[in-house]
């Protein structure tokens, strides 16, 4: 049996379920919208994965960085590439809890060594994730006295935020356009299989530092986090 019409049938006992459970037809009076609109906070739409992430700044000999770690080669996303210590929020968890946690875990710090300035701007991507970001102070240990965790960072390295400041980063683009299931219903919609479907250009950042190449998400929100501070 088509896996469509299992869904559909579920979705229709659950409604047939919520009426007999609420005594029959679902009543709507504007009293009610207005309870349910009035104090609800936003949410972005269709989003499946939440991720926080941590820039963390720390005074290097007066001077601030900004420290970006190297993942281990051994963990099956993103090995060996370069990043800002975070992962997943978990349930009960708010976005800066989470960028905490994985500061504290990844960085192998105590909570009194993170100071959170704030939120920053934050990424909705086309591939259903959402990733705030927060700027952190690293206080009371040095940088050499750091000592990651091996399991997700081989190292850690950083870069000052004047020359950051100075660079520009390259900017790549990657075309995103529509590609549909084979049963998409063409039939329910105008003009069908030549409907005029909308294009996307994802542009892609990278900072040369080094022998470092940072880009995708870390350079972007490296970028937009300089663009802050030199507008302000």
């Amino acid at each position: 049996m088509d896996i469509n019409i299992i869904a559909f049938a579920i979705e229709i006992i659950e409604v047939i379920l919520y009426r007999i459970r609420h005594g029959g037809m679902i009543m709507f009076d504007i009293e009610r919208i207005q309870r349910c609109i009035a104090n609800r906070e936003p949410r972005v739409m269709d989003v499946i994965y939440r991720y926080s992430v941590l820039i963390p700044m720390i005074d290097v000999d007066g001077q601030w960085e900004i420290i970006y770690q190297v993942r281990s080669k051994n963990l099956n996303r993103q090995p060996g590439e370069i990043s800002f210590p975070g992962g997943g929020v978990e349930d009960g968890e708010t976005y800066e809890e989470a960028a905490i946690r994985e500061t504290m875990e990844e960085l192998n710090m105590d909570r009194g060594n993170i100071d959170i300035v704030g939120g920053l701007d934050y990424i909705v991507s086309y591939s259903n994730s959402i990733i705030h970001s927060f700027l952190g102070i690293i206080d009371g240990i040095d940088l050499e006295d750091i000592v990651p965790c091996k399991d997700e960072v081989d190292s850690i390295f950083t870069i000052p935020l004047d020359l950051l400041a100075e660079v520009k980063p390259k900017t790549y683009y990657i075309d995103i356009e529509t590609s549909l299931d084979k049963d998409f219903p063409y039939d329910l919609i105008p003009n069908g299989r030549e409907y005029n479907w909308q294009r996307g250009r994802y542009p892609v950042y990278f900072y040369v530092y080094e022998d470092r190449i940072i880009w995708g998400h870390t350079a972007k929100i490296t970028k937009y986090f300089i663009d802050i501070i030199k507008g302000c």
